[in-house]
C-alpha cells in the first residue's frame, strides 16, 4: 500500500454492528470497540427461516421475502445513528442459493442503510474461526470449528488466530429438516438416510482434516448450542458435549414420531422442529471425523465479522494479506504494479470531490491495479480476462462474493474496449463509481506501459461528470509521442462508452 492511503483510524469507545442473515435466523450485535476488545452492548435474534422461503425454482418466496426485511427494519431502528462504515451485514447459503437475491439485497440495502454483502462458504467459515478464536481462551494446538447452520456447515482446523484449512458443505439444518423430516415426522428411516446423507458429504474432507489433526474440537452457533444445552439439562454432560451423550439424544428423539412430541428441557420452542436434523448432523461429523468431545463456543460469525471490521478500520485488513499472496501465486511484477497503483491513486486523490468517490473506492482502485497483471501467467492474449477470471473465481479470504465480481470487472476493463455490459452487471449503485474508477485504472496503465522507472511529470486532473481532463506540462506530450499517441487511442475507446476523455 502507498503512502497516500487515507487514514479512518477506529476510535476508543466506537459502536460497531454486525448483522448475521442466517438461512434460519437473522442475528445482529451492536458492540463497543474499547482497550482493543469488543464488548458486545446488544444481541438481537429473530428467526426468519429464508432457507425454508425458497422453492423448487430457486426463487425466494414473499412470504420469506417479507419476513426478512421486517426483520431488519427492526434492526435498523437500533442502528440508525451508527455511521455507515461501522456497519457490516453479510448474508450466508440461503442467499447464495436464491436465483433473486440481488434484488433482495437491493431491498435489504434500504431498509438498513448500509451494504448487504453475500460471503462464499469459506470467507464463512473464515469469519466462524475469528469469532470462535476471540472467544476461547488462547489455547496452543491445532482445534477443529464446527458450525451446523440453516443450510451449511462449516468445518475449520486453526490455532490461536490463524484458520490452516476451511471448507463449507452442503449440510444444513433447515435444508435436512425439510427432506428427511417432512411435516415434522420423525422416523427411524428419515434419520438414517439424513446420517447417511451428512456422513457422504464429509468424505470430502475427513482425510485432509484428520491428516492435519487437531487437539480439540468447539461447536458454534444456535443448533450445536441447543443439543448440548439438552443433553447438560438431561444430566448426559456438563458444559462439553459428548458422543455418549449425544448418542442418548438420539435415542430420545427415536421414541416419538413427530417433533411436537419431543419433550426435551433447556430447548427453545423455535429450535423444536430442527433438532431431530440437528441431531442427525453432529451425530455424522462426531463418528465420520472420530470427535468423542466437543466444547461450545458462543462466538460465531457474527463475532467474526466485528473483529473483522475492527481490523479493516485500524489497516489490519486480511484482504491486503490476501492481495499480496495472489500476487505471489502469479509472479506479478510488484514495481510495474506499484507504478501503477501510485498513479491510480495520485489520480482518485485529485477528483474523489467532484466523483464523490471514498475510501472504499480507494481500496478497490489499489487492490485492482496491483493484481490487473496476474492473468499474465496464464497467457499474455486476452490477459486482462484472465486476471478477471481467476479474481472473480478464486478463494479470497476476506472477500464477499460481490467484491470478488466488483474487483474482477475493474480489472476485465483495464485495457483495450471498454465492456459496458460488464459494469452493467454491477448493482446499479455501483455502476457509475466503478466505471469512474476504471477509467483511473486504465489511464494509469497506459502512463505507464513503458514499465519505466524515471517518475511521471505532475498531472493535472479535472473531472466534471462523465468528463476527464489532464493536464501535463508544457511540452511533454511532444516529447513522448508514443504515451500521446495511446492517450488518444485511449479517448476513443472511452468515447466509445459514452466518456469524454481528452489531454492537454
Amino acid at each position: 500500500m502507498t503512502e497516500n492511503t487515507p487514514a479512518s483510524p477506529i476510535e476508543e469507545s466506537q459502536l460497531l454492528a454486525a448483522i448475521d442473515l442466517g438461512s434460519n435466523s437473522f442475528h445482529m450485535v451492536v458492540a463497543q470497540h474499547t482497550q482493543g476488545e469488543i464488548r458486545p452492548l446488544d444481541i438481537l435474534s429473530e428467526k426468519v427461516q429464508l432457507a425454508a422461503g425458497i422453492d423448487s425454482n430457486g426463487m425466494l418466496m414473499d412470504d420469506a421475502w417479507q419476513r426478512g426485511l421486517e426483520c431488519l427494519s427492526r434492526f435498523a431502528q437500533r442502528i440508525s445513528e451508527l455511521p455507515r462504515e461501522n456497519i457490516r451485514a453479510v448474508g450466508t447459503n440461503a442467499l447464495r442459493e436464491a436465483q433473486n437475491s440481488q434484488a433482495f439485497i437491493e431491498a435489504a440495502e434500504k431498509v438498513i442503510g448500509a451494504p448487504l454483502e453475500i460471503i462464499a462458504g469459506r470467507e464463512e467459515a473464515r469469519l466462524i474461526y475469528l469469532g470462535v478464536a476471540h472467544t476461547l481462551s488462547d489455547d496452543h494446538g491445532p482445534r477443529l470449528v464446527v458450525d451446523i447452520g440453516g443450510g451449511s456447515t462449516e468445518f475449520i482446523i486453526g490455532e490461536r488466530f490463524e484458520p490452516h484449512l476451511t471448507e463449507s458443505l452442503h449440510i444444513g439444518c433447515v435444508s435436512y429438516s425439510q427432506y428427511f423430516f417432512p411435516d415434522g415426522k420423525i422416523t427411524t428411516e428419515g434419520f438414517k438416510r439424513a446420517y447417511t446423507t451428512a456422513c457422504r458429504e464429509l468424505l470430502a474432507i475427513r482425510a485432509e482434516y484428520q491428516k492435519h489433526g487437531w487437539t480439540s474440537s468447539v461447536g458454534a452457533s444456535g443448533t450445536i448450542k441447543a443439543i448440548r444445552n439438552v443433553c447438560s439439562q438431561l444430566g448426559w454432560c456438563e458444559d462439553t458435549l459428548t458422543l455418549q451423550a449425544l448418542n442418548s439424544l438420539k435415542e430420545r428423539i427415536l421414541k416419538v414420531n413427530h417433533f411436537e412430541k419431543l419433550d426435551l428441557p433447556g430447548l427453545k420452542a423455535e429450535r423444536l422442529h430442527l433438532l431431530p436434523a440437528g441431531c442427525a448432523i453432529l451425530c455424522a461429523i462426531f463418528d465420520t471425523l472420530n470427535v468423542e468431545r466437543m466444547e461450545f463456543s458462543d462466538g460465531a460469525l457474527r463475532e467474526g465479522v466485528l473483529y473483522d471490521m475492527v481490523g479493516r478500520l485500524q489497516h489490519e485488513d486480511v484482504r491486503d494479506r490476501t492481495i499480496n499472496a495472489l500476487m505471489q501465486r502469479y509472479h506479478v511484477d510488484t514495481e510495474q504494479a506499484e507504478r501503477v497503483e501510485n498513479t491510480a491513486l495520485i489520480a482518485w486523490a485529485q477528483v474523489k470531490q467532484a466523483w464523490n468517490l471514498n475510501t472504499e473506492h480507494y481500496d478497490m482502485l489499489s487492490w485492482a491495479a496491483r493484481t490487473h497483471e496476474i492473468g499474465l501467467t496464464i497467457a499474455h492474449s486476452q490477459y486482462h480476462k484472465h486476471s478477471a477470471y481467476l479474481l472473480n473465481n478464486s478463494d479470497l479470504p476476506g472477500f464477499t462474493n460481490q467484491s470478488q465480481l466488483q474487483l474482477a470487472t475493474l480489472v476485465r476493463g483495464h485495457r483495450r474496449k471498454f465492456p459496458k455490459d460488464e459494469f452493467k452487471a454491477l448493482p446499479e449503485r455501483l455502476q457509475e463509481p466503478f466505471t469512474r474508477l476504471c477509467v483511473l485504472l486504465r489511464l494509469s496503465v497506459v502512463l505507464n506501459r513503458s514499465r519505466s522507472k524515471d517518475r511521471l511529470p505532475g498531472i493535472e486532473y479535472v473531472a466534471d461528470g462523465k468528463k476527464l481532463t489532464l493536464c501535463f506540462p508544457e511540452g511533454w506530450l511532444e516529447h513522448h509521442p508514443l504515451t500521446h499517441a495511446e492517450l488518444e487511442q485511449e479517448a476513443e475507446y472511452l468515447c466509445a462508452a459514452n466518456f469524454k476523455f481528452k489531454c492537454q
